[in-house]
């Protein structure tokens, strides 16, 4: 039987031509977070399925890619439940890998720690458009920060990454912070325990809009008085620093002290110091699905692509779970796949890339006339010229498409009788 040559499902094998745009793209966004002092750190693939099960990731731990257990280890009749077949699972994410390495390097780390990380993470979700099961990720995140300073760095940073990658699209950062949610259900009057059933709700508003966000609230059991009351919160607060403290003095008593101010404060610093090249918005409606956000959430999004193309926020909670001492922590990741397909989609050339020659030598060439042409192409990458020195195929023309997919834009032919001479 003949091995199957597509990938496996929700995978793809990358082109040259859409690897040049990757490897532009992670270079910039390299080499801009290297300029805010991020410190580059990499976290195995492979993570211990207790702490990839540990109740951090919301619905992505229903997707997680488990390993087997290795040797005598896998044993199968003793086995009850799926779990006792396996001891660990491909990472969903990067950032509970990020708070396993703190939690055992941190003796060794500076404090506070800007850590950058990019690499693969595995989802067994259901595949569509710029979605797939394997998936770049690029994050940043700074530990050990317990001030507001964090999520100032992490939006300027991952906006002006943005900006240099996508100078034409235009994009808007909505911020909002899980402390001002939970006290907006509570002041509403949710039951304490049902709020992240609540938040699941909410969090499909963009989808479903006012209207279907109260049907279902309603449908999950709750009163058209108590999903309205939550719903008219919104509308009683703009959209910048002024409507967070609005709506700080409206849940005053159910509030956290200081956490609407903390939240302003982040979006007067971040508008003074970005001088409106995007727009910064307060978006009450704004849930992020990870069940690790404890404070500010955030997320980005591009004209002309649906969804977010970058999102993040803080996790005081999560690297406590490995040490018992909670640590401050918050962290922004770019969408690097949805990037990618919004520039494939909009036809980009990567800038200053050089052109690229291609010499074509016909069959047969011979040793000698095939050393002269490969001394000429030595000679020409010297000079900084990208030079393909390659054999000739019959079907030229095909030969010649297929190298100009790659970037190819100029060709060079040699035959044995033009050698002679």
């Amino acid at each position: 039987m003949a091995l199957k040559k597509k990938p496996v499902t929700g995978m793809k094998d990358i082109l040259p031509a859409e690897m040049e745009i990757r490897d532009y793209v992670l270079g910039l966004i390299k080499e801009t977070y290297g300029r805010f002092g991020f410190s580059t750190i990499e976290t195995p693939c492979v993570e211990h399925i207790e702490n990839l099960l540990s109740k951090q990731g919301g619905d992505n731990e229903k997707l997680i890619f488990k390993v087997l257990k290795r040797g005598e280890k896998l044993n199968l009749e003793a086995a009850e439940t799926e779990n006792d077949l396996t001891d660990s699972g491909l990472r969903y994410d990067l950032t509970l890998p990020l708070a396993r390495y703190y939690s055992n390097n941190s003796a060794n780390l500076s404090m506070p720690f800007k850590a950058l990380q990019t690499g693969n993470v595995w989802r067994a979700d259901r595949p569509q458009k710029g979605r797939f099961r394997q998936f770049m990720q690029c994050d940043i995140d700074i530990l050990g920060d317990a001030t507001n300073q964090a999520e100032i760095e992490l939006i300027l940073a991952t906006t002006t990454a943005l900006a240099k990658i996508c100078p034409n699209n235009g994009f808007e950062v909505r911020i909002n912070d899980r402390k001002i949610l939970r006290a907006m259900a509570v002041y509403s009057g949710f039951p304490e325990e049902d709020i992240e059933k609540v938040f699941i709700t909410v969090d499909k508003m963009d989808k479903i809009g006012t209207d279907g966000v109260k049907n279902e609230l309603m449908e999950n059991g709750y009163s058209g008085e108590t999903a309205d009351k939550y719903l008219d919160l919104m509308g009683q607060v703009t959209e910048d620093a002024a409507g967070v403290r609005k709506m700080g003095e409206i849940l005053s008593g159910v509030l956290e002290d200081g956490a609407a101010e903390n939240l302003a404060q982040i979006m007067d610093t971040v508008e003074k110091v970005s001088k409106g090249e995007f727009k910064l918005v307060f978006d009450p409606t704004l849930v992020r699905g990870m069940g690790y956000y404890t404070g500010t959430i955030f997320e980005v999004s591009m004209e002309g692509f649906g969804g977010s193309v970058a999102g993040g926020g803080r996790y005081d909670k999560m690297i406590g779970k490995f040490t018992g001492m909670d640590t401050p922590a918050c962290g922004f990741s770019i969408g690097f796949e949805r990037i990618v397909t919004i520039l494939l989609d909009a036809g980009f050339v990567v800038p200053g890339s050089g052109k690229k020659e291609a010499w074509l030598f016909e069959k047969g060439m011979g040793m000698e006339n095939l050393s002269s042409i490969m001394k000429g192409a030595m000679e020409a990458r010297s000079e900084g010229r990208m030079v393909l020195v390659t054999q000739m195929n019959k079907n030229k023309k095909f030969q010649k498409e297929l190298l100009g997919k790659e970037g190819y834009t100029e060709f060079k032919e040699f035959y044995k009788e033009e050698l002679k001479r």
